[in-house]
């Protein structure tokens, strides 16, 4: 696998974590969460910047650094988790996905001046780093600040060594606590660290690595400067200093590691402190020291037995480990007890990547498979051969292929509603609302297809609950509404159909207003008579807006034409309903898969079409009492005390020969967006699987078909989209049925 392979998998790994971000954020704000959640931010801020340095994102690997610096605070409770700082660590977010963004598509890296100085004055206690703050030069803590340049080095000689002396100096000194390193704690960590001497290569800097100690609440108790050469013999390229850090034992020795796992070689040996006369002992020149065969895990000396010659305790053994490799285990206070069985670890789910061309010719073939059983079944039957036992088996067992392959495919909608909380919160900084978002149904499954191409229409649909939908903070307080509106957005398995609705709780479709811009714009005629559902879908109308004033979120007129022209080409239909100073809902009806459906085979004339078995309530041939007369042409089926209308497939389809009469054909019920309906057919011929053909691809779209597919025999069928189907009764200008009993 090629280095560009390896980077594609790190930018999908980076929208994984993002993605699980978004969702620990909701939580937080929710109060719904624990360390555990802070935790995996930051393990996914940290995986985003060793990915970022080991690519040569340099820009990414700077923000994440600091971005993961807060957070470290956060999670050892060096720093307590405010309202104010909920909204810095949510703004930098919004800031990494930007950055990730840009290093993924070869763009400008954004302006992260600002944002880095906040992150810097929220990880030094400033208290009000939620506000933005002028961009800062320089870092004020002295171990914290990265030398800009190597450079530096040899054109400031003076600042470097007063930089030496705040960490510690050659000699451990230069300051108050030097007492302190002096007289380390019983236990602790002793982490001797060297960089390569090409550290600077790659725009590494050593001194951040050491900051994070530092924040891990470690020490710095010497410097060393015994390979440091003259002035005049410096290469500003290279590294010359090692330094020593003492870090509390009850630091883990797995985020000791961490802070190393991505630098740029050299040496780092990690050991335990016992004895103060050991611990501060100078640090030698060149302390390198090879690696043991076995990492040996030091334990605390008992007080040793009195003997006739005393002599100094040995210091436990180190433990020297080349970055990155594993250290050992943190020292305990006390002996340890004989090792217990180790628990038996956790099942984790084990994953592949596959790439998505290889995951559609699969189900291209399954579909493939599908038609050629579906022909070799016909094939039988025509030659009375149809209750063949290998018959039966290879259809169920076709049939289990196909819904494995569909799984496969299937997708969660978290991975587009994970998208919306950002969008909610750029609408609030554009528009000055406060809203709050409510999400159900996010792990609900559906075919990638559909996931992929539903993202642009959701979109408007937000932008649109938010900019029209509800008031602003005084409109609501003088409607006696609460300050903060609400979106809501779900996800739902309905008869066989994912229903996706966005809901809000504001002013509702103001459908006077609708109307005299439909009319002001020349959409109806001033005199059209419209009822409310009619007058709701103008706002689908293309070139409507009953907005103002062009503004970045709305006023041009294509939001809502662009989201029921998608959602149309997935194959579905919008509904809306609406309360004037109650709120709006939109609701998106879609297929859950694109590729396979199960559909009833029926004949009207000498046609034959398809109707999905997802839409099919029942079928029956209805008595005369059953059917009622509407008017001169139209009539309604009586089922079980509810009347529904009753639709001739031929007469919608433009079918001549196909039959009129309800009491010499076959009704079949259908629920459809506009409800119940009864569609009129001349026979039903079977019940199987069909592979939809997109009509769109290779013809053109047709009002009232969802597709084709390639029967048995080898014809094509038609696939009927029941709810255009429906909805064209609704928009016609006469009745539909031309004959009723």
């Amino acid at each position: 696998m090629d280095l560009d392979a390896i980077q594609q998998i790190f930018f999908q790994e980076c929208e994984e974590g993002l993605a699980g971000m978004e969702g620990s954020f909701a939580a937080i704000r929710a109060d719904q969460y624990d360390a555990e959640t802070i935790n995996g931010i930051f393990r996914a801020v940290h995986s985003i910047k060793g990915g970022a340095g080991a690519f040569g994102h340099e820009r990414l690997q700077a923000y994440t650094h600091q971005y993961e610096t807060l957070l470290d605070l956060l999670r050892s409770n060096a720093l307590t988790l405010t309202p104010a700082l909920v909204d810095l660590i949510v703004a930098a977010f919004d800031m990494l996905a930007d950055h990730v963004a840009a290093a993924r598509d070869g763009g400008t890296a954004p302006d992260d001046a600002a944002m880095l100085a906040r992150l810097i004055a929220a990880a030094n206690g400033d208290a009000d780093a939620a506000e933005p703050a002028a961009p800062v030069a320089v870092v004020a803590d002295p171990v914290a600040a990265p030398v800009e340049a190597s450079a530096g080095i040899a054109d400031d000689f003076d600042d470097l060594m007063a930089m030496l002396d705040d960490v510690g100096g050659p000699t451990g000194g230069g300051d108050d606590n030097g007492d302190e390193a002096a007289a380390p704690a019983a236990a602790e960590w002793r982490v001797h660290f060297r960089p390569n001497p090409n550290a600077f290569d790659n725009g590494a800097e050593p001194l951040l690595l050491v900051r994070e100690l530092v924040r891990m609440g470690g020490r710095v108790i010497a410097c060393d400067t015994g390979t440091l050469p003259s002035l005049t013999a410096m290469d500003p390229d290279s590294s010359y200093l090692a330094w020593e850090v003492a870090i509390p034992a009850s630091v883990d020795a797995e985020d000791i590691k961490a802070v190393f796992e991505f630098s740029e070689g050299g040496t780092v040996t990690i050991n335990t402190a016992e004895e103060p006369a050991v611990a501060a002992a100078p640090v030698a020149a060149d302390p390198v020291i090879e690696a043991a065969p076995e990492p040996v895990v030091p334990e605390p000396v008992a007080a040793p037995a009195p003997a006739p010659a005393p002599a100094p305790a040995p210091a436990p053994a180190p433990v020297a480990v080349a970055a990155p490799k594993p250290v050992a285990a943190a020292p305990k206070p006390a002996p340890a007890p004989a090792p217990a069985p180790a628990a038996a670890a956790p099942v984790v789910a084990q994953t592949i990547r596959v790439d998505l061309d290889k995951l559609d010719r699969l189900v291209n073939l399954v579909g493939e498979l599908v038609i050629t059983q579906a022909m070799l079944a016909q094939r039988l039957s025509c030659n009375d051969m149809g209750g063949v036992p290998e018959l039966t088996d290879l259809d169920h067992l076709t049939r289990e292929l196909q819904e494995s392959t569909m799984a496969i495919r299937a997708q969660p909608m978290k991975t587009v509603f994970s998208r919306v909380p950002r969008i909610i919160r750029e609408l609030e900084g554009e528009t000055g609302k406060r809203v709050r978002l409510e999400i159900e149904g996010e792990m609900t499954e559906v075919d990638k297809t559909v996931v992929e191409r539903i993202g642009e229409p959701l979109t408007h649909l937000i932008r649109n609950a938010v900019d029209h939908g509800l008031e602003t903070t005084e409109e609501r307080a003088a409607a006696g509404k609460p300050s903060e509106g609400v979106v809501r957005l779900s996800a739902a398995h309905q008869s066989g159909r994912i229903v996706i609705t966005v809901a809000d709780d504001g002013r509702g479709i103001d459908r006077t207003r609708v109307r005299a811009k439909a009319i002001e714009r020349g959409i109806i005629a001033p005199d059209a008579a419209l009822s409310d559902e009619e007058i709701d879908n103008l706002i689908f109308a293309p070139g409507f807006s009953t907005a103002s004033t062009v503004s970045n979120i709305s006023g041009r007129g294509v939001g809502m034409d662009v989201v029921r022209k998608n959602v149309q080409a997935l194959g579905g239909r919008i509904g809306i309903h609406s309360k004037l100073g109650q709120g709006s809902s939109f609701s998106l009806s879609l297929p859950l898969t694109l590729a396979v459906v199960d559909g009833m085979i029926v004949t009207v004339g000498d046609q034959t079409y398809v109707i999905p078995l997802s839409h099919i309530v029942e079928s029956l041939r209805p008595s005369d009492r059953a059917v009622t007369a509407i008017g001169p042409d139209g009539a309604v089926l009586d089922v079980r005390g509810s009347y529904v209308p009753i639709y001739p497939v031929g007469e919608q389809l433009g079918i001549n020969q196909g039959e009129r009469d309800p009491g010499k054909a076959v009704l079949i019920v259908v629920e459809g967006a506009q409800g119940q309906a009864a569609l009129l057919v001349d026979t039903i011929q079977d019940q199987r699987q069909v592979v939809v053909k997109s009509l769109e691809a290779n013809y053109q779209a047709i009002d009232g078909l969802a597709g084709a597919t390639i029967l048995g025999d080898g014809r094509v069928a038609l696939i009927i989209d029941v709810d255009a189907l429906t909805a064209r009764r609704v928009r016609a200008p006469r009745p539909v049925l031309a004959h009723a009993a």
